[in-house]
C-alpha cells in the first residue's frame, strides 16, 4: 500500500472527523493501535499521553520503513488561557515541561492558519496561567517523528478545546469531533503544502547529491537548496563540483555556503 501521509491523534473523537472526511477504513489486522487507511493516508489513534503517542508513532512508522520522506502530522486538541474555543493553530515551538527540552518545528511555507507555541506535560494542566497552548502529546510526537522524517515534513496542529472560561472538565467527545471537523479543509490545505515539499525533496537529483547527503546532514529545506545549487552548477559548467577539503567543510551548511561562493565566482566569469 502506498502511503504519503501519517496522521496521529491521541483520542478516537479527534480521529473521527478525519476518518470520515478522508474516507479511511480500519485495518483490523493491526492490533496494538487503531489504524485507518486509504491510498494516501494512514491514521493511527495512539491513546492519551506522551508514552502512548511515542509508541504509536514508532510502531506505525516502523511498519512503513520503506516510505521515503513521509509527511507526519499530529492533530488534536489543546487548552489555552484565552484563545477562543475551536481556534486552529500550527505549532512553531514545543516545550516539554518534564524534560525542559524545546523543539522548533521549521515552517518553510506560509500556513493557512495562525501559529503558536505549546507546552507538553505528563499530567493535565488544570490552571490557565500560561501563555502557551497546553497538551499531553506534542513533544513526544515531534521527538519520535524526527527519527523517521525531516522536521519540515512534520506538522503539529492543535484545536482549542478549553480555556479559563470553559475549563477541561467541560470537554465532551462530540464537541471535540465537531471542533476538528470544522477545520478539515484547512488541514487538507496544509497536507497539500507538505506534499509539494516532500515531492521536491524526493525528485531525481543531480550527480554528487546522494554522496553529499550521506556524508553530511541536511534538513529537507537544505536538501532542496543543495539540489538547486548542484543543478545550477551542472548547467553552468557541465562538470561535477571540484574536490574540497573536508576538514574545512564539516556540516551541511558549510557545503551550501561553499557552493554559493563557487557558483558566484562562476557567474562572474560567464
Amino acid at each position: 500500500m502506498y502511503t504519503r501521509f501519517f496522521i496521529y491523534t491521541a483520542l478516537p473523537c479527534e480521529a473521527k472527523p478525519l476518518v470520515k472526511h478522508f474516507d479511511l477504513k480500519k485495518n483490523v489486522s493491526i492490533e496494538p493501535f487503531a489504524v485507518y487507511f486509504n491510498h494516501d493516508i494512514c491514521l493511527t489513534v495512539t491513546g492519551l499521553g506522551k508514552s502512548a503517542m511515542a509508541a504509536g508513532v514508532a510502531y506505525t512508522q516502523a511498519l512503513f520503513a520503506s516510505v521515503e520522506h513521509p509527511v507526519i502530522v499530529n492533530i488534536g486538541i489543546a487548552g489555552h488561557k484565552d484563545h477562543a474555543l475551536g481556534s486552529l493553530f500550527l505549532i512553531n515551538k514545543i516545550i516539554d515541561v518534564d524534560s525542559k527540552k524545546n523543539y522548533y518545528p521549521p515552517l518553510v511555507f506560509t500556513p493557512p492558519c495562525p501559529t503558536d507555541s505549546i507546552q507538553t506535560a505528563s499530567r493535565p494542566q488544570l490552571y490557565y496561567d500560561q501563555l502557551h497552548l497546553c497538551d499531553m502529546e506534542a513533544s513526544a510526537f515531534y521527538e519520535t517523528a524526527t527519527r523517521f522524517s525531516s522536521g519540515e515534513l512534520i506538522l503539529c496542529l492543535k484545536v482549542i478545546s478549553d480555556n479559563q472560561l470553559s475549563p477541561t472538565e467541560n470537554i465532551q467527545p462530540k464537541q471535540v469531533s465537531a471542533l476538528i471537523a470544522a477545520h478539515v479543509l484547512t488541514i487538507e490545505t496544509l497536507l497539500t503544502h507538505a506534499t509539494g515539499l516532500a515531492i521536491q525533496v524526493t525528485t531525481p537529483k543531480p550527480i554528487q547529491f546522494e554522496q553529499l547527503i550521506h556524508r553530511y546532514y541536511f534538513t529537507a529545506s537544505e536538501r532542496m537548496k543543495l539540489n538547486n545549487q548542484l543543478t545550477r552548477w551542472a548547467v553552468l559548467t557541465h562538470k561535477p563540483i571540484p574536490d574540497f577539503d573536508e576538514t574545512q567543510l564539516q556540516k551541511g551548511k558549510d557545503i551550501l555556503n561553499w557552493l554559493d561562493q563557487l557558483i558566484g565566482k562562476t557567474d562572474f566569469y560567464l
